[in-house]
């Protein structure tokens, strides 16, 4: 695998990102059944970059974007510390299996705890055993104290 990654790297995302970003997070969105819209996914990241609430991170193989992994600043009362969320994680088809999102799993706790945070938090679906497979051997550990709910709010 060591052979595979040499020519991976993952660094911080800027704004002039938004063009090779935009269709990631728009593939990323149709993974999870919703219709394809790069203009929206642009909007949407212009947005986080505009008002400074998200960090990106973003994967190259050459000079291909193949990645992207997404963090939003949290806090927890209860330890009274920065925490963060890594709410998008996404490797383009062609470029799994190379240690890509690992790459960016580690960027973006590199980042978390360079801030301070005492904890990144993720999730994924119950039925997604392949990234649940990556989480573990990362050494992230599945919440069994805690379920999350959801409430809907219609727009």
């Amino acid at each position: 695998m060591g052979e595979l990654m040499s020519n991976i790297t993952v660094r911080q995302a800027v704004w002039s990102d938004l063009d090779a970003l935009a269709p990631l997070l728009d593939a990323y969105r149709q993974f999870y059944g919703k219709t394809s819209d790069v203009q929206a996914a642009r909007k949407f990241l212009l947005a986080r970059f505009n008002h400074n609430e998200s960090v990106l991170f973003i994967a190259y193989e050459g000079d291909s974007t193949i990645g992207f992994a997404q963090l939003y600043p949290s806090f927890s009362s209860a330890s009274l510390a920065r925490t963060f969320i890594l709410n998008d994680l996404f490797v383009a088809e062609q470029a799994r299996r190379k240690g890509v999102a690992s790459k960016l799993m580690s960027a973006a706790v590199g980042h978390a705890e360079s801030l301070g945070a005492v904890r990144v938090t993720l999730s994924t679906a119950t039925t997604n055993e392949t990234a649940q497979a990556l989480y573990r051997s990362a050494g992230w550990k599945r919440d069994d104290q805690f379920y999350v709910y959801h409430y809907s709010i219609a727009t």
